[in-house]
Protein backbone atom coordinates (compact mmCIF):
# COMPACT_ATOMS: atom_id res chain seq x y z
CA UNK A 1 0.00 0.00 0.00
CA UNK A 2 1.32 3.34 -1.28
CA UNK A 3 2.61 5.38 1.94
CA UNK A 4 0.25 8.85 3.03
CA UNK A 5 2.25 11.77 3.77
CA UNK A 6 1.99 13.00 6.72
CA UNK A 7 -0.66 15.09 8.33
CA UNK A 8 -2.91 13.27 5.61
CA UNK A 9 -6.55 13.89 7.26
CA UNK A 10 -5.99 17.38 8.06
CA UNK A 11 -3.92 18.89 4.76
CA UNK A 12 -5.59 19.63 1.57
CA UNK A 13 -3.38 19.94 -1.23
CA UNK A 14 -6.31 20.20 -3.42
CA UNK A 15 -5.57 24.10 -3.21
CA UNK A 16 -2.02 23.60 -4.89
CA UNK A 17 -3.43 22.70 -8.14
CA UNK A 18 -4.98 25.36 -9.65
CA UNK A 19 -7.80 24.12 -11.77
CA UNK A 20 -9.26 22.14 -8.70
CA UNK A 21 -13.05 21.38 -8.37
CA UNK A 22 -14.38 23.61 -6.49
CA UNK A 23 -16.48 20.62 -4.33
CA UNK A 24 -12.79 19.69 -3.33
CA UNK A 25 -11.88 22.06 -1.43
CA UNK A 26 -11.46 22.50 2.45
CA UNK A 27 -14.28 25.17 2.31
CA UNK A 28 -16.89 22.70 0.63
CA UNK A 29 -16.11 20.09 3.21
CA UNK A 30 -16.54 22.47 6.11
CA UNK A 31 -20.12 23.60 4.50
CA UNK A 32 -21.03 19.78 4.32
CA UNK A 33 -19.91 19.58 7.76
CA UNK A 34 -22.97 21.49 9.60
CA UNK A 35 -25.83 19.46 7.35
CA UNK A 36 -24.64 15.87 8.07
CA UNK A 37 -21.63 15.10 6.77
CA UNK A 38 -17.60 14.25 7.74
CA UNK A 39 -15.14 14.26 5.64
CA UNK A 40 -11.14 12.65 5.45
CA UNK A 41 -8.60 14.16 3.18
CA UNK A 42 -6.02 11.38 1.17
CA UNK A 43 -3.30 12.58 0.03
CA UNK A 44 -0.16 10.46 -1.66
CA UNK A 45 2.95 11.91 -3.49
CA UNK A 46 0.92 12.43 -6.44
CA UNK A 47 -2.52 12.66 -5.46
CA UNK A 48 -5.34 14.02 -3.38
CA UNK A 49 -8.80 13.87 -2.56
CA UNK A 50 -11.16 14.47 -0.23
CA UNK A 51 -14.09 12.25 0.30
CA UNK A 52 -17.02 12.75 2.41
CA UNK A 53 -19.30 10.43 4.71
CA UNK A 54 -22.59 10.55 5.42
CA UNK A 55 -24.84 8.83 8.42
CA UNK A 56 -27.32 6.17 7.46
CA UNK A 57 -29.27 4.20 10.21
CA UNK A 58 -27.94 1.40 11.85
CA UNK A 59 -24.33 2.65 11.76
CA UNK A 60 -23.76 2.60 7.99
CA UNK A 61 -22.43 5.14 5.62
CA UNK A 62 -22.25 6.46 2.56
CA UNK A 63 -18.69 7.60 0.75
CA UNK A 64 -18.85 10.27 -2.14
CA UNK A 65 -15.90 11.95 -3.77
CA UNK A 66 -17.13 15.11 -6.06
CA UNK A 67 -14.94 16.14 -8.56
CA UNK A 68 -11.97 14.22 -7.93
CA UNK A 69 -9.38 12.63 -6.96
CA UNK A 70 -6.97 15.39 -7.90
CA UNK A 71 -3.42 14.61 -9.78
CA UNK A 72 -1.96 11.69 -10.83
CA UNK A 73 -1.70 7.88 -10.32
CA UNK A 74 -5.13 7.75 -8.67
CA UNK A 75 -5.00 4.40 -7.80
CA UNK A 76 -2.46 4.52 -5.24
CA UNK A 77 -5.20 6.28 -3.25
CA UNK A 78 -7.68 3.40 -3.30
CA UNK A 79 -5.99 1.29 -0.51
CA UNK A 80 -6.25 3.91 1.90
CA UNK A 81 -9.79 4.84 1.11
CA UNK A 82 -11.00 1.57 0.88
CA UNK A 83 -9.73 1.45 4.43
CA UNK A 84 -11.64 3.92 5.52
CA UNK A 85 -14.88 2.81 3.82
CA UNK A 86 -14.90 -0.20 5.57
CA UNK A 87 -13.44 1.14 8.82
CA UNK A 88 -16.66 3.48 8.38
CA UNK A 89 -19.33 0.54 7.61
CA UNK A 90 -19.96 2.31 3.91
CA UNK A 91 -22.99 0.66 1.73
CA UNK A 92 -20.55 2.10 -1.44
CA UNK A 93 -17.93 4.68 -2.47
CA UNK A 94 -19.00 7.18 -5.34
CA UNK A 95 -16.46 8.76 -7.17
CA UNK A 96 -17.39 11.31 -9.84
CA UNK A 97 -14.19 12.35 -11.59
CA UNK A 98 -13.86 15.84 -13.01
CA UNK A 99 -13.49 15.06 -16.47
CA UNK A 100 -15.69 15.59 -19.70
CA UNK A 101 -16.22 12.92 -21.99
CA UNK A 102 -14.76 11.72 -24.22
CA UNK A 103 -12.74 10.04 -21.30
CA UNK A 104 -8.84 9.65 -21.85
CA UNK A 105 -8.24 5.45 -22.33
CA UNK A 106 -5.82 6.39 -19.01
CA UNK A 107 -8.78 7.13 -16.49
CA UNK A 108 -10.35 4.13 -16.59
CA UNK A 109 -7.16 2.38 -15.50
CA UNK A 110 -7.21 4.19 -12.72
CA UNK A 111 -9.64 2.32 -11.27
CA UNK A 112 -9.53 -1.39 -10.58
CA UNK A 113 -11.99 -4.32 -11.13
CA UNK A 114 -14.21 -3.80 -8.41
CA UNK A 115 -15.14 -0.50 -9.88
CA UNK A 116 -18.53 -0.25 -11.88
CA UNK A 117 -20.05 2.79 -14.08
CA UNK A 118 -22.74 4.58 -13.49
CA UNK A 119 -24.24 6.69 -15.48
CA UNK A 120 -26.63 8.40 -13.14
CA UNK A 121 -24.30 10.79 -10.88
CA UNK A 122 -25.08 13.24 -7.61
CA UNK A 123 -24.04 16.49 -9.68
CA UNK A 124 -25.24 17.49 -13.09
CA UNK A 125 -23.38 15.22 -15.86
CA UNK A 126 -23.76 18.16 -18.48
CA UNK A 127 -22.99 21.90 -18.32
CA UNK A 128 -22.10 25.19 -20.35
CA UNK A 129 -18.79 26.23 -20.07
CA UNK A 130 -17.28 29.67 -21.39
CA UNK A 131 -13.80 30.54 -22.04
CA UNK A 132 -12.67 33.86 -20.30
CA UNK A 133 -9.62 34.05 -22.50
CA UNK A 134 -11.05 36.30 -25.21
CA UNK A 135 -11.85 39.96 -24.50
CA UNK A 136 -15.31 41.08 -23.61
CA UNK A 137 -16.45 42.33 -27.14
CA UNK A 138 -15.35 38.67 -28.28
CA UNK A 139 -17.27 37.27 -25.14
CA UNK A 140 -20.62 39.30 -26.41
CA UNK A 141 -20.25 38.74 -30.08
CA UNK A 142 -20.18 34.45 -29.14
CA UNK A 143 -23.81 34.87 -27.16
CA UNK A 144 -27.34 34.64 -29.11
CA UNK A 145 -28.22 38.01 -30.57
CA UNK A 146 -31.30 37.81 -27.92
CA UNK A 147 -28.94 37.98 -24.86
CA UNK A 148 -26.76 40.45 -26.18
CA UNK A 149 -29.63 42.91 -26.73
CA UNK A 150 -31.15 41.73 -22.86
CA UNK A 151 -27.88 42.87 -21.46
CA UNK A 152 -28.00 46.05 -23.07
CA UNK A 153 -31.38 47.05 -22.47
CA UNK A 154 -30.88 45.80 -19.41
CA UNK A 155 -28.17 48.79 -18.53
CA UNK A 156 -30.03 51.70 -20.64
CA UNK A 157 -33.44 50.76 -18.36
CA UNK A 158 -31.29 52.13 -15.19
CA UNK A 159 -30.39 48.02 -14.17
CA UNK A 160 -27.21 48.24 -12.01
CA UNK A 161 -25.26 45.45 -10.65
CA UNK A 162 -22.69 45.41 -7.62
CA UNK A 163 -22.25 43.59 -4.53
CA UNK A 164 -24.22 42.76 -1.63
CA UNK A 165 -23.64 41.05 1.97
CA UNK A 166 -27.43 40.57 1.70
CA UNK A 167 -28.03 36.74 1.88
CA UNK A 168 -31.57 36.91 3.53
CA UNK A 169 -32.80 39.15 0.30
CA UNK A 170 -30.97 36.47 -1.93
CA UNK A 171 -32.97 33.46 0.26
CA UNK A 172 -36.23 35.29 0.24
CA UNK A 173 -36.13 35.53 -3.70
CA UNK A 174 -34.92 32.31 -3.54
CA UNK A 175 -38.22 31.40 -2.57
CA UNK A 176 -39.75 32.95 -5.11
CA UNK A 177 -37.97 31.75 -8.11
CA UNK A 178 -38.20 28.37 -6.42
CA UNK A 179 -42.31 28.34 -6.48
CA UNK A 180 -42.30 29.87 -9.64
CA UNK A 181 -40.39 27.17 -11.71
CA UNK A 182 -40.80 24.31 -9.39
CA UNK A 183 -37.44 23.28 -8.19
CA UNK A 184 -36.25 22.92 -4.48
CA UNK A 185 -34.63 25.53 -2.30
CA UNK A 186 -31.65 25.53 0.54
CA UNK A 187 -32.63 26.99 3.85
CA UNK A 188 -31.64 30.72 5.02
CA UNK A 189 -29.06 28.64 7.20
CA UNK A 190 -27.52 26.67 4.25
CA UNK A 191 -27.37 29.79 1.84
CA UNK A 192 -25.65 31.50 4.80
CA UNK A 193 -22.91 29.22 5.69
CA UNK A 194 -22.05 29.21 2.15
CA UNK A 195 -21.22 33.08 2.01
CA UNK A 196 -19.60 32.95 5.52
CA UNK A 197 -17.24 29.71 4.30
CA UNK A 198 -16.49 31.32 0.88
CA UNK A 199 -16.82 34.86 1.27
CA UNK A 200 -13.56 36.10 3.72
CA UNK A 201 -11.28 34.37 1.05
CA UNK A 202 -12.63 36.01 -2.35
CA UNK A 203 -14.00 32.26 -3.25
CA UNK A 204 -17.58 33.91 -3.24
CA UNK A 205 -19.26 36.97 -4.14
CA UNK A 206 -22.85 37.65 -4.13
CA UNK A 207 -24.02 39.73 -6.70
CA UNK A 208 -27.09 41.37 -7.02
CA UNK A 209 -29.53 44.12 -9.81
CA UNK A 210 -30.66 46.94 -8.81
CA UNK A 211 -32.93 49.33 -10.41
CA UNK A 212 -32.60 52.33 -8.11
CA UNK A 213 -32.46 50.29 -4.45
CA UNK A 214 -34.56 47.80 -5.35
CA UNK A 215 -32.76 44.12 -5.91
CA UNK A 216 -34.54 42.55 -8.32
CA UNK A 217 -32.20 39.52 -9.26
CA UNK A 218 -29.33 37.80 -7.02
CA UNK A 219 -26.66 35.62 -8.18
CA UNK A 220 -23.92 33.51 -5.97
CA UNK A 221 -20.53 33.12 -7.70
CA UNK A 222 -18.00 31.24 -6.80
CA UNK A 223 -14.11 31.47 -8.12
CA UNK A 224 -10.84 28.73 -7.62
CA UNK A 225 -7.62 29.58 -9.30
CA UNK A 226 -8.32 29.43 -13.13
CA UNK A 227 -12.28 28.78 -12.79
CA UNK A 228 -15.39 30.10 -12.03
CA UNK A 229 -19.03 28.79 -10.90
CA UNK A 230 -22.59 30.33 -11.23
CA UNK A 231 -24.33 28.06 -8.52
CA UNK A 232 -27.03 30.25 -7.74
CA UNK A 233 -29.25 32.79 -9.03
CA UNK A 234 -32.67 34.12 -8.25
CA UNK A 235 -35.38 36.65 -9.66
CA UNK A 236 -38.41 38.53 -8.57
CA UNK A 237 -41.78 38.02 -10.23
CA UNK A 238 -41.59 41.91 -10.46
CA UNK A 239 -39.68 43.73 -13.17
CA UNK A 240 -38.58 41.27 -15.32
CA UNK A 241 -39.09 42.92 -18.83
CA UNK A 242 -36.51 44.79 -17.48
CA UNK A 243 -34.05 41.82 -18.21
CA UNK A 244 -32.23 42.10 -15.16
CA UNK A 245 -30.52 38.41 -14.98
CA UNK A 246 -28.57 38.91 -18.54
CA UNK A 247 -26.90 41.61 -17.25
CA UNK A 248 -26.14 40.10 -13.65
CA UNK A 249 -24.97 37.37 -15.57
CA UNK A 250 -22.73 39.75 -17.49
CA UNK A 251 -21.39 41.39 -14.88
CA UNK A 252 -20.44 37.92 -12.74
CA UNK A 253 -18.72 36.86 -16.19
CA UNK A 254 -16.79 40.45 -15.97
CA UNK A 255 -16.18 39.97 -12.42
CA UNK A 256 -14.61 36.19 -12.81
CA UNK A 257 -12.61 37.32 -15.69
CA UNK A 258 -11.22 40.30 -13.58
CA UNK A 259 -10.32 38.01 -10.93
CA UNK A 260 -8.01 35.82 -13.40
CA UNK A 261 -10.29 33.42 -13.84
CA UNK A 262 -10.16 32.05 -17.49
CA UNK A 263 -13.29 29.69 -17.53
CA UNK A 264 -16.80 30.09 -16.27
CA UNK A 265 -19.18 26.92 -15.64
CA UNK A 266 -22.75 27.48 -15.77
CA UNK A 267 -23.40 24.46 -14.05
CA UNK A 268 -26.47 21.93 -15.13
CA UNK A 269 -28.73 21.73 -18.08
CA UNK A 270 -30.26 18.94 -18.87
CA UNK A 271 -28.03 16.00 -19.81
CA UNK A 272 -29.30 15.29 -23.38
CA UNK A 273 -27.62 15.77 -26.65
CA UNK A 274 -26.79 19.47 -28.10
CA UNK A 275 -29.69 18.08 -30.83
CA UNK A 276 -32.29 17.19 -28.05
CA UNK A 277 -31.75 20.19 -26.47
CA UNK A 278 -32.19 22.55 -29.15
CA UNK A 279 -35.03 20.50 -30.23
CA UNK A 280 -37.01 20.77 -27.39
CA UNK A 281 -35.72 24.00 -24.62
CA UNK A 282 -38.52 26.12 -26.44
CA UNK A 283 -41.46 23.81 -25.42
CA UNK A 284 -39.96 21.99 -22.08
CA UNK A 285 -39.49 23.61 -18.92
CA UNK A 286 -39.64 20.84 -16.28
CA UNK A 287 -36.18 19.88 -14.35
CA UNK A 288 -33.69 21.95 -15.79
CA UNK A 289 -35.03 22.59 -19.49
CA UNK A 290 -36.08 26.30 -18.00
CA UNK A 291 -32.56 27.75 -17.21
CA UNK A 292 -31.32 25.89 -20.42
CA UNK A 293 -33.38 28.05 -22.37
CA UNK A 294 -31.83 31.34 -20.51
CA UNK A 295 -27.94 29.57 -20.46
CA UNK A 296 -27.77 28.50 -24.04
CA UNK A 297 -27.80 32.52 -24.76
CA UNK A 298 -24.54 33.31 -23.29
CA UNK A 299 -22.76 31.16 -25.62
CA UNK A 300 -20.14 28.91 -24.61
CA UNK A 301 -19.31 24.68 -25.08
CA UNK A 302 -21.90 22.16 -23.96
CA UNK A 303 -19.91 19.37 -21.79
CA UNK A 304 -20.65 16.37 -20.40
CA UNK A 305 -18.66 14.93 -17.63
CA UNK A 306 -17.48 11.48 -16.59
CA UNK A 307 -19.81 8.71 -15.42
CA UNK A 308 -19.50 8.08 -11.89
CA UNK A 309 -17.10 5.14 -10.83
CA UNK A 310 -18.80 3.24 -7.78
CA UNK A 311 -17.41 0.69 -5.39
CA UNK A 312 -20.06 -1.46 -3.64
CA UNK A 313 -18.96 -2.69 0.17
CA UNK A 314 -22.30 -4.19 1.10
CA UNK A 315 -24.86 -4.99 -2.26
CA UNK A 316 -28.51 -5.70 -0.65
CA UNK A 317 -28.50 -2.65 1.23
CA UNK A 318 -26.90 -0.61 -1.88
CA UNK A 319 -30.15 -2.03 -4.16
CA UNK A 320 -31.93 -0.76 -1.28
CA UNK A 321 -30.62 2.34 -1.38
CA UNK A 322 -30.55 2.62 -5.25
CA UNK A 323 -34.85 2.01 -4.96
CA UNK A 324 -35.12 4.49 -2.25
CA UNK A 325 -33.25 7.20 -4.74
CA UNK A 326 -35.17 6.42 -7.16
CA UNK A 327 -38.56 6.80 -5.87
CA UNK A 328 -37.65 10.17 -4.47
CA UNK A 329 -36.99 11.22 -8.06
CA UNK A 330 -39.96 10.15 -9.37
CA UNK A 331 -41.81 11.60 -6.56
Amino acid sequence: MPDLLPGDTNLNLAQSYPTTHLLQLPEWAELKSHFGWQSQVFNTQTATAQVLFRSLPLGFTIAYLPKGPVGSNWSSLWPHIDQECRKRKSVFLQVEPDISLPLPNEVETQFDQNFVQKEQTFQPRRTVLISLKSDEEELLAAMKQKTRYNIRLAAKKGVVVRPTEDVRGFHEMMQTTGNRDNFAVHSLEYYQKVFDIFAPSGKCVLLAAYQEETPLAYLMLFLSGTRSWYFYGASDNNQRNLMPTYLLQWEAMRWAKVQGATEYDLWGIPDATENELEANFTNRSDGLWGVYRFKRGFGGQIVRSSPAFVKIYKPLLYKLYEKVRAGRMTD
